[in-house]
């Protein structure tokens, strides 16, 4: 297996990442006319709630392209490429989200976690999607590394998730949901950090910093650019720290909850049909015959289990039996 990277292959990633050279310009135009399209999918299967259109945004988007590029840029020690993969990072991150916003306009109705699966899925990023990420973004580097199996990077580009959630940056936050629009961007940030960070750590167990070097020298110092890049990936395990606990812990009440209501409704010949957590309440739908089963049982259950009576909804869904006629 081969494990370290040749004056080819380092010429090889260069061209492949990098927007410099004769074709400079045909490289930026196929990098904006892909990323404006992939913008535009990502929004309508955002919109429409499609997760096969959302993952073919991930197939069409070249986001990664200039993200990968940036590592290459800070193992190689290249301030140049790496001031032009950060610009172009951002600048297509932007207009991601300006086009989700403007797509948004054009809808009557409001693109939002509660009535969008696809939405849901992008503005409550947990610890386990940074693992995700990390491992998505190291096989990405070693795909690029090894020419022999870079048929794994289509799969690489739905792994990681970057244009859907900027897409859901800005539909939620044309919607009037800029919580949720933080959430999603978040969720951005966390994919960029994990590719940057597992990419430098796979870049270097390769050796290119070595051929770099021998064959270009360094125009800034690499250390200063990893501590960054393990700054902002500190940074960015906080909000996840925080969010991951706070879904364990609603979850945790949720079945709880759902324990306790089916055991109560059980008694009374009743059926719990369904447990949901929203805004947070906790929502329980249960059906059954009359008479209607009391309350004031289960209340004292929930408070006896450490939850606020207060919290819980029940919404009670009576079911009448009649006797068909005889012909």
């Amino acid at each position: 297996m081969k494990i370290r990277v040749t004056e080819g292959d380092l010429a090889r990633m260069k061209d492949q990442l990098y927007f410099t050279g004769s074709d400079r310009r045909r490289k930026l135009s196929r990098y904006w006319l892909l990323l404006s399209l992939a913008a535009v999918i990502a929004s309508a299967g955002v919109i429409g709630d499609s997760t096969a259109t959302v993952i073919g945004a991930m197939i069409v988007a070249p986001l990664m392209t200039p993200i990968l590029g940036a590592v290459l840029a800070i193992v190689s020690g290249d301030g140049v490429n790496l001031r032009r993969s950060v610009v172009l990072v951002v600048l297509g991150a932007c207009s991601v989200v300006a086009i989700g916003a403007i797509m948004g306009v054009f809808i009557g109705y409001d693109v939002v976690a509660a009535t969008n699966a696809q939405v849901a899925a992008r503005v409550s990023p947990r610890l386990i999607d940074l693992v995700a990420a990390l491992a998505t973004g190291a096989v990405g580097a070693v795909a690029l590394n090894r020419s022999d199996i870079s048929d794994t990077l289509p799969g690489v580009a739905i792994s990681i998730s970057l244009v859907p959630p900027l897409a859901v940056v800005g539909l939620t936050w044309e919607s009037g949901a800029p919580h949720e629009s933080i959430g999603a961007l978040v969720l951005f940030l966390t994919n960029v950090c994990a590719i940057l960070a597992s990419g430098v750590v796979v870049m270097w167990i390769y050796g290119a910093h070595r051929v770099a070097v021998r064959l270009e020298g360094t125009s800034f110092r690499r250390s200063s650019a990893v501590s960054v890049v393990a700054a902002l990936l500190v940074i960015i395990v906080i909000p996840l720290s925080l969010n991951s606990q706070r879904i364990d812990r609603t979850l945790q009440h949720q079945q709880v909850v759902s324990a306790l209501a089916t055991s109560w409704a059980h008694g009374a010949g009743w059926t719990v049909l369904s447990v949901t957590h929203r805004d947070g309440v906790y929502f329980v739908i249960v059906s059954g015959p009359a008479p209607a089963p009391s309350l004031h049982g289960l209340s004292a259950t929930l408070s006896a289990n450490g939850i606020a009576p207060s919290d819980v909804h029940i919404v009670l869904s009576p079911v009448t039996f009649e006797t068909l006629p005889s012909s």
